[in-house]
């Protein structure tokens, strides 16, 4: 399907694509500008969402020259997932594969730069997008997280997952969390988590943006991110951009309005947007 952008008047190609991990197939869009040796952007979902919950991104990249993808985690969706997987099955490691494997399949795309790949996630996708960063931090050039759910080990350990509850000591072997069926690996792949040990060897641009009304997710996991980011960046005398955007009165999950100030954002970190 081809399409274009009343924003910029720029054609952009809409297809589905499809890739494997450990046997499961992973199902997404991926939004294609013209031309070639493109830069790469991978966007994933937050928890109990889908790929189109985050479709504004990769489109809004797609106006901006990359070639992106989103897509639906193995057994990370509730309704509409397209991928293969069952949610007892999922957990925060194995979304960091999946994303993993889309990674290596945009990579391999003959119109994609395979040095240039920006990874953005919002929630635990975007705890996941960071830890993935970190494994991959040499061919990783980019990290977009929105609202990171980088609160998750913390809460596994406190025996609460937002409408689960559980004995931390005694985990059971499924859990229910409103609509989603979890199972025990969900928990065990986290409790023992130190989340910024698992993010801390991104060493390339990062661009944070969390509401500072989020009653999910407290803005303060974000501002301890920046903050290691930051420090590391001057650890390593580096030229690169790490920056931390408070979007007063955003929630968890943006609304419209502070979507179009989110996506403003990352246009400015990508040197796009209006300074």
């Amino acid at each position: 399907m081809v399409f274009y952008s009343n924003k910029v008047k720029a054609k952009i190609i809409k297809s589905t694509f499809a890739c494997q991990r450990d046997g499961l197939t992973i199902r997404g869009t991926e939004y294609r500008p013209e031309g070639d040796c493109l830069p790469a952007a991978v966007v994933s979902h937050g928890f109990m969402a889908f790929q189109d919950t985050v479709r504004q991104y990769a489109v809004a990249l797609a106006e901006m020259g990359y070639v992106s993808y989103c897509f639906d985690f193995c057994g990370g969706c509730v309704i509409k997932g397209k991928s293969d997987g069952r949610t007892t099955e999922m957990s925060v490691l194995t979304e960091v594969k999946d994303l993993e494997a889309v990674i290596q399949y945009a990579r391999g795309r003959e119109y994609s730069n395979p040095e240039e790949i920006l990874l953005m996630g919002c929630s635990q996708g975007g705890f996941v997008s960071a830890i993935a960063a970190s494994r991959l931090n040499s061919i990783i050039s980019k990290l977009v997280l929105f609202y990171p759910a980088l609160c998750i080990p913390d809460d596994a350990r406190a025996g609460k997952m937002i409408f689960a509850k559980f004995d931390p000591d005694n985990i059971p072997d499924m859990i229910r969390c409103g609509p989603m069926k979890l199972g025990k690996c969900y928990v065990r792949d986290v409790i023992g988590m130190d989340s910024y040990q698992e993010i801390q060897d991104f060493s390339g641009d990062v661009l944070i943006v969390h509401g500072t009304e989020d009653k999910i997710v407290n803005i303060e996991y974000s501002k301890r991110a920046y903050e290691m980011y930051l420090e590391n960046r001057e650890k390593k005398a580096g030229t690169v951009d790490v920056s931390f955007f408070p979007l007063e009165g955003g929630r968890h999950g943006f609304s419209k309005r502070h979507d179009r100030a989110a996506i403003e954002r990352l246009k400015q970190f990508l040197g796009m947007g209006r300074l």
